[in-house]
């Protein structure tokens, strides 16, 4: 069973920065794509960035510009880099990957990210 595991969260204050990591267990390539989501209180959960094996990336229109989601293929690591972070953009976040050729989905635990003065 591959494993996701997230790091990388914290608590910032508004402006600020922080970069998450979501290292895979094996070799990234098997995924499809990796997304990345977020659950704030009280909120449905959404989905932030995905990054497909192709190179492609897609961002929710809430952090476009602010965010940026990348992959260290060596590392077998995805990376969100988040940039002039916000109140509302506190939440739980978590990444999932897509296998290529069974489509099972695998999470990991999820990091919390606190923006707040």
């Amino acid at each position: 069973q591959v494993q996701l595991v997230e790091s990388g969260g914290g608590l910032v204050q508004p402006g600020g920065s922080l970069r998450l990591s979501c290292a895979v267990s094996g070799s990234i390539s098997r995924f499809n794509a990796v997304n990345w989501y977020r659950q704030g209180p009280g909120k449905e959960r959404e989905l932030v960035a995905t990054l497909t094996w192709g190179g492609t990336t897609n961002y929710a229109d809430s952090v476009k510009g602010r965010f940026t989601i990348s992959r260290d293929s060596a590392k077998n690591t995805v990376y969100l880099q988040m940039n002039s972070l916000k109140p509302e953009d506190t939440a739980v976040y978590r990444c999932n990957g897509i296998e290529k050729f069974t489509r099972d989905t695998s999470w990991g635990q999820g990091t919390q990210v606190t923006v707040s003065s």
